[in-house]
């Protein structure tokens, strides 16, 4: 593995041309681009714009998908997981989906607002609601902005039920909303756990809290009666696969209720940022790493159709299931599914809700 600093995930910043969109010349800080230290240009600043939606309620219907409706207070994510399949919605701003999706985020203030107000609609038939399905919810500036926290209070308020989605240990600060939900049905939260070796963590994943932090939080939240599901989500081949039984085993004794995975999925822009990203930081299994994910999508860097996106195919993800099945088997982590209550759901007051 390189020996360079993990400061951001993405080496490239590269413009998407996928939209045809007029090229950019770069005007931000040049001072800070004209002076280096030993040879490296300065840590890249992260800015944050504010966004102003009309509806934050965001809608699917793919098969696939366990959850309808979605809530995402921000865009871009400061993590940088360099695997991230939400980097490609950058480039809808004219932005790169890669450096740029690190430091030039985008946050909704007025999420709170408007999700009461969608859950005030006459007819609102209601379902969970998921957060951290594009970028996550409690990444650095959620300590700042507390946007997530405000869609809780009010979903708390309603008796909505939420899942949440995250790589960060931030998620326990809202333990005093999320337990009482989860006292009721109303609330599960998902840990994402990809690897528990530091270097390999800080590498794929540079600004998330350490694997450690992640292990305390599973840890934190069941025994604050919150159920807890680990997600492994990616497994890469040749880099974090090795870890599927250790990292399932650990999960179990900090108390998580299941546990699952997907293969890494690279679509559209995340491919060549994914490829550049192995050449300096993996050149010695560069090679090996894409040959294994072309074998498991059907010798593509990557796989949109519905189902197999999220299975992968061949004898290697083959592998990777059974090896899987067997070690939450083991663990226990392969019963309990995610069942959370709807019929206590009520309208949230106020000039709409008191209306029905």
């Amino acid at each position: 593995m390189a020996k360079t600093r993990a400061i951001r995930g993405a080496t490239l910043n590269r413009d998407s041309i996928r939209f045809n969109l007029p090229e950019r010349e770069e005007d931000g800080d040049w001072r800070d681009e004209r002076e280096a230290v030993d040879g490296e240009a300065p840590p890249l600043r992260t800015t944050v714009t504010v966004e102003k939606p009309k509806t934050i309620l965001t809608r699917n219907n793919s098969p696939d998908i366990a959850f309808d409706r979605s809530v995402n207070p921000y865009r871009g994510c400061e993590h940088g997981c360099i695997y991230c399949f939400a980097r490609p919605s950058h480039a809808y701003h004219d932005l790169s989906p890669g450096l740029d999706f690190e430091t030039r985020l985008f946050a909704k203030p007025d999420a709170p607002v408007l999700l009461r107000a969608e859950l005030a609609k006459r007819g609102y038939a209601c379902r969970p609601v998921a957060f951290g399905t594009n970028t996550d919810p409690y990444q650095p500036i959620e300590g700042k902005w507390r946007i997530t926290r405000g869609c809780i209070e009010v979903l708390a308020e309603c008796n909505h039920p939420i899942t949440i989605t995250t790589k960060s240990d931030r998620v326990t600060r809202d333990i005093d909303l999320l337990a009482p939900m989860a006292a009721k049905g109303l609330a599960a939260v998902m840990l994402s756990i990809t690897s528990l070796d530091p270097r390999i963590a800080m590498t794929v994943e540079p600004r998330a809290p350490s694997p450690a932090k992640r292990l305390a939080a599973v840890r934190t939240l069941t025994q604050a009666g919150i159920p807890v599901f680990v997600s492994m989500a990616p497994v890469i081949p040749a880099i974090t696969d090795h870890e599927i039984e250790h990292i399932l085993e650990k999960a179990a004794e900090a108390g998580a209720r299941g546990a699952f995975f997907l293969p890494v999925r690279l679509p559209h822009e995340v491919a060549p940022l994914f490829r550049a990203w192995l050449d300096t930081h993996f050149p010695d299994r560069a090679g090996k790493v894409m040959a294994t994910i072309q074998s498991i999508r059907g010798g593509r860097d990557n796989d949109p159709d519905f189902h197999s996106r999220m299975r992968g195919q061949g004898p290697w993800a083959e592998l990777l299931r059974k090896r899987f099945h067997i070690a939450a088997k083991r663990y226990g982590l392969d019963g309990e599914r995610l069942r959370l209550r709807t019929d206590l759901f009520r309208p949230p007051a106020g000039p709409q809700g008191e209306l029905f």
